[in-house]
């Protein structure tokens, strides 16, 4: 484990999400359409010709579906007495609850809530920066927290691990 009792993660992970967002929303604004990404995925763009009122249960699902499971994860950090935030030391491993299922319910909650306001906001340049968002939130802040969990748990964390799927 390195000197400090933290994981090292790039940016607080939010940040990462919404920054992809509002560069998708922005680019949107601008009117960036490259006609070679709008003619290979017509079928997104056609996918938000959905009526109004399912595209909004839709994004208001996902908005709050991503909210709730969020709160639920965030909450055992809280009932634990161990710290949400990657910026700040673990001092409990969590593994009830919906850690049953993922190893990372909380961005898979951001990821939902972030689906969910891409699609209100009729987007699909932001739905599609979902995916690269995701790669960074994998490769810069799941892998740096999992190495850090791992030497701060040891065999704990590598069960775990070995139990529960990183994403679902």
């Amino acid at each position: 484990m390195s000197e400090r009792d933290i994981p090292g993660v790039i940016a607080p992970p939010p940040l990462i999400y919404l920054g992809f967002l509002l560069a998708g929303w922005g680019l949107a604004a601008l009117g960036a359409r490259p006609e070679a990404v709008e003619a290979g995925l017509g079928w997104l763009a056609a996918g938000f010709g959905l009526q109004i009122p399912v595209r909004r249960g839709a994004a208001l699902t996902l908005i709050v579906g991503g909210l709730l499971l969020d709160g639920m994860a965030a909450g055992l950090f809280r009932r634990r007495g161990t710290a949400v935030e990657p910026w700040k030391p673990s001092t409990a491993l969590i593994v009830e609850g919906p850690y049953r299922l993922s190893r990372n319910p909380i961005y898979v909650g951001f990821a939902a809530t972030y689906a969910g306001l891409a699609i209100a906001m009729d987007s699909w340049i932001a739905l599609i920066l979902l995916a690269p968002c995701l790669f960074v939130i994998d490769r810069f802040v799941i892998q740096r927290e999992e190495r850090y969990l791992a030497a701060k748990f040891g065999p704990g964390y590598e069960a775990f691990r070995q139990k529960v799927r990183r994403w679902l």
